[in-house]
């Protein structure tokens, strides 16, 4: 008699191990809404800081690009760019300064611009437009000009 008490009948065991088997629809729901709930939270602020990241590359790149310029300028015996002047030309001659056209594209694939007359430099402005690739504009449109804040 003690054997049977503690004996399970399979039909006991069969049948917990059926409902452990999956998740209920409101665990799955649940589930959802807490996934959902959590990316409205982390997808702007990822897509803010790509913004950002984009934005400083081009604060870079039109650094860098403008002391290409001046040392193109040094090394040809020139005293000002022109107004035909293009950036195209760092990739010209026997000892390029730039090995690749597409390092004169900006993060959102426009190219950089070389101004003469200036507007915010003394010598020429390296220019991003930004991410609408206009002049002007504010926040990611804003325009990233070389030595400017």
């Amino acid at each position: 008699m003690i054997e049977k008490n503690h004996m399970k009948s399979p039909r006991r065991i069969h049948a917990r191990h059926h409902n452990t088997k999956g998740f209920t629809l409101l665990e799955v729901i649940i589930a959802v809404t807490i996934v959902a709930l959590l990316s409205m939270l982390v997808v702007p602020n990822v897509i803010k800081l790509l913004g950002d990241a984009k934005q400083n590359k081009a604060k870079a790149d039109v650094s860098s690009l403008a002391q290409q310029v001046s040392m193109y300028m040094v090394k040809n015996g020139m005293d000002r760019v022109g107004d035909d002047f293009e950036l195209s030309k760092l990739c010209e001659g026997d000892d390029p300064l730039i090995s690749n056209l597409n390092q004169l594209n900006d993060p959102w694939r426009h190219q950089y611009v070389l101004v003469y007359p200036p507007t915010y430099n003394k010598d020429f402005d390296v220019v991003s437009y930004g991410a609408d690739g206009q002049p002007g504009g504010e926040g990611p449109n804003k325009d990233i000009i070389n030595g400017a804040p």
